[in-house]
């Protein structure tokens, strides 16, 4: 038996297309539970949630007053009565064959968990959302990031988003860190991996996730995954991969180039050209995906915020390390 954790709070929007890919797939459903755990919405979800629950025996709705996700994905486990453990997000729309095939490649694989390809749509059609989309498609603005990116064939990784893992393996390595509410799944992926345990990247099974829908939000939650990165890498002992110090170089470029900028006019000039560099290199990726004027500028902001909001965020997060300050932040929708 499989069990299906969805973590949701205030999905309206999101959760009919959700829940109505689960009810495709192929698997057969009695020998499947889908654990919704809402983290106390106050728009419509739970309702919407509770109309499935009323016509699927195998759905159920549970409570996370905690409402992040590291409590409902442990209140799920805990709750959970299958020896596999699905993981999924309601921003996405899963493949009719995704269950099945997670389930065949793990055992088939030999693996401790298995994740899927996740291509990222924009939230609707306006150039800005489209270009928030593509900017989290590029290797520009992801890095070697594959399961974001994409892959050529079965590969062992570092982390994948909405993995199959086995339930045993939460015995050998604990639940979920409630300290994260960002890379949360990355920090347990990370742990499994340095338990010994195997994680592969299925290329040619795809994941439809919703971006979100504007610069701000966007850039609030790369903030808050570089903000939560220092404290995964301190508790790990050791940083997971090394793409996470990108942002937070260009970030202590930009400042302290500008600050030495002032002492020498052939410092400003080297200074001037890295950046015009960097904007260069936007331009170009943003014109790969081209469809309007609009959304090429809209995505070179996208860039931007990402790059500079993720590594601020990481130069706080090492800050509130350094100090012990509490890392308390807002969940963002």
């Amino acid at each position: 038996m499989i069990s299906v954790i969805c973590p949701i709070y205030n999905e309206e929007k999101y959760i009919e297309k959700c829940i109505d890919s689960i009810l495709r797939q192929d698997y057969p459903k009695e020998d499947m539970e889908v654990l919704l755990v809402d983290g106390m919405s106050t728009d419509k979800t739970r309702e919407i949630v509770l109309s499935y629950c009323a016509d699927y025996s195998f759905i159920r709705l549970l409570d996370n007053p905690r409402k992040i996700v590291p409590y409902a994905m442990n209140i799920g486990i805990q709750a959970a009565k299958g020896d596999i453990v699905i993981r999924l997000d309601a921003h996405a729309i899963y493949p009719d064959n995704y269950f099945s095939e997670l389930v065949a490649k793990l055992y088939e694989l030999h693996a401790d968990n298995v994740g899927a390809v996740c291509r990222t749509l924009p939230a609707d059609d306006s150039p800005k959302c489209k270009a928030i989309a593509a900017a989290l498609s590029s290797p520009f603005g992801m890095g070697n990031s594959y399961f974001r990116i994409g892959a050529k064939e079965i590969m062992q990784v570092d982390t994948v988003p909405f993995g199959c893992y086995r339930k045993e393996v939460f015995d050998k390595i604990g639940l979920y860190d409630t300290d994260l509410i960002r890379n949360q799944d990355d920090e347990l992926n990370a742990r499994l991996v340095k338990h010994g345990g195997k994680i592969y990247l299925l290329p040619y099974l795809i994941v439809d996730y919703f971006a979100r829908n504007t610069i701000k939000k966007t850039g609030k939650m790369f903030y808050q995954y570089g903000l939560y990165k220092p404290l995964v890498n301190k508790k790990l002992g050791s940083p997971a991969t090394i793409r996470q110090f990108f942002p937070l170089a260009f970030v202590l470029g930009l400042i302290f180039g500008l600050a030495l900028s002032i002492l020498s006019k052939y410092i400003l000039i080297a200074y001037l050209a890295v950046v015009a560099m960097y904007f260069l290199l936007a331009l170009v990726y943003s014109l790969k995906s081209y469809s309007s004027i609009s959304q090429v500028m809209w995505q070179i902001i996208s860039y931007f915020t990402v790059h500079v909001n993720y590594g601020w965020g990481y130069l706080v997060g090492i800050y509130k390390i350094l100090t012990k300050a509490n890392f308390q932040a807002k969940v963002n929708r």
